[in-house]
């Protein structure tokens, strides 16, 4: 049997975090077995569905690389094929038109919590022989077991048994011909002959109303596993302020599609003590059994340090290119000064982001005003014939960075001073910033021309 997994969301706003999370296990398992991925658009919430989150879904699933075999499949485009199963139903006495209006059925659920009932379809018009109403567009429901339970091995859960008197008889069509979610997913399912539903554990109470529908059609079932929702650092529902925006925006921020991988993976997920991995490894460690059955919590500063471990082994040349729209926005042009792809890899492990990585850079393409802070404690008379004195030693040195650090020592002691003493001053007139990688390196890569100029501005402002 070749395994076929999928990934089937509604386009009714981004794709998230928990559901990329998902996809990504979806993806992993598939591919762990060598089988095939199906994404699937479950777009019959016709009030909610847009474009727009269609795209955001496909630009997520193609950024974090999640790349699937079939598909994308849209669910209003398989419309004949659910009305067909439908009538099937009701040719073989499975499913019923009900004729329930919307005021009957708020009563029928006010008189159920006034007795102290569990708020449920009566089944009034499920043997009924009256004369349908008038201008009353049905619905049609599914004649769901009236007794026995349902049993299935959840991979992750366990065993989950649920009366079936504890079910109702759910909508299959709407009034206005659309299936419903229960419905379509289970066709869906069987026509594209997914061996394993892996999806977010808000669909458990779901499973046992498909299980009964499957059954109705003779289908052979598919193995489920239910994976726990992701919860805020604080325990609560993951929300915007802890995460919960789309992927695309970590994307935005600055993130390395491998990176927030990796860190999805290791929400709920685990192999032994390992935090670091590839994709290859990922798909060769994956396995079902080994995700926790217990809420996994979002922490933004552990994806930091992921992130950060990934950028200091990525290509300079690649990194180089990732910062270069950021220092776009910022109307920092990176032509005219050094290489980009060397100043970041003297950057890279100072950062957690390519955000940071680019904010980082912007003194090298531009000099940054020092603010009146900064001047008032590092340009001082003490310190203004030092700094013209290395200003012109700088203009006749060889321009590396070893010779530069030299003449910094030798002035240091020519001056009495501690390295610092000059070290904090010409990094301030420089970069305008007193936390850079060593003064001499960025010296080195600015270039001769630029750090003169930089220096020759500032020395006015020195008192004395």
């Amino acid at each position: 049997m070749m395994v076929r997994t999928r990934f089937a969301p509604s386009p009714t706003g981004y794709l998230h975090i928990g559901g990329a999370r998902t996809a990504l296990f979806s993806w992993a398992y598939a591919r762990k077995h060598g089988g095939k991925f199906i994404l699937r658009i479950e777009d019959t919430d016709l009030e909610r569905s847009t474009q727009q989150s269609i795209q955001a879904i496909l630009d997520g699933m193609a950024w974090l690389g999640l790349d699937y075999d079939e598909g994308p499949f849209y669910q209003m485009q398989r419309l004949a094929r659910y009305h067909e199963i439908a009538e099937q139903l009701l040719r073989n006495n499975q499913a019923y038109y009900c004729y329930a209006t919307k005021e009957e059925l708020e009563q029928m659920r006010e008189q159920q919590l006034a007795a102290g009932l569990k708020p449920r379809y009566d089944g009034r018009w499920r043997d009924s022989k009256q004369t349908p109403p008038a201008g009353v567009k049905p619905v049609l429901r599914f004649k769901n077991p009236l007794d026995g339970f349902v049993t299935f091995n959840d991979q992750i859960k366990g065993k989950i048994t649920v009366a079936n008197n504890e079910l109702d008889d759910l909508v299959l069509l709407r009034g206005d011909g659309v299936p419903t979610y229960n419905f379509s997913v289970v066709i869906d399912d069987l026509d594209m002959n997914i061996t394993h539903v892996i999806r977010g554990d808000d669909h458990v109470n779901n499973t046992p109303r498909q299980i009964n529908i499957l059954k109705a059609l003779g289908a052979t079932l598919p193995e489920y596993a239910h994976v726990p929702m992701i919860l805020g650092a604080n325990g609560e529902r993951l929300s915007k302020r802890h995460g919960a925006v789309s992927v695309m925006q970590y994307h935005e921020d600055g993130y390395l599609p491998e990176a927030l991988l990796n860190y999805l993976a290791r929400l709920g997920w685990s192999h032994g003590d390992e935090e670091i991995f590839s994709r290859d490894q990922l798909v060769e460690w994956f396995d079902l059994s080994a995700i926790s059955r217990s809420p996994a919590k979002f922490n933004p500063e552990k994806l930091h340090w992921i992130n950060q471990q990934y950028l200091k082994t990525t290509d300079n040349t690649r990194l180089a290119e990732l910062t270069t729209p950021f220092l776009a926005k910022d109307n920092c042009l990176t032509s005219g000064g050094p290489d980009l792809a060397q100043v970041v890899d003297l950057l890279k492990e100072r950062v957690n982001t390519i955000e940071e990585l680019a904010d980082a850079a912007v003194y090298f393409y531009r000099p940054l005003e020092p603010d009146n802070e900064l001047k008032a404690q590092h340009f001082t008379a003490e310190t203004k014939p030092i700094m013209t004195g290395l200003l012109e030693k700088f203009r006749h040195i060889e321009w590396t960075r070893e010779v530069i650090h030299q003449e910094i020592k030798t002035a240091a002691k020519e001056h009495d001073v501690k390295l610092p003493k000059i070290a904090m001053p010409l990094r301030v007139m420089v970069t305008g910033e007193v936390h850079t990688p060593s003064i001499d390196a960025v010296l080195a890569l600015l270039g001769r021309e630029e750090t003169l100029a930089r220096m020759n501005s500032h020395l006015s402002s020195f008192p004395g």
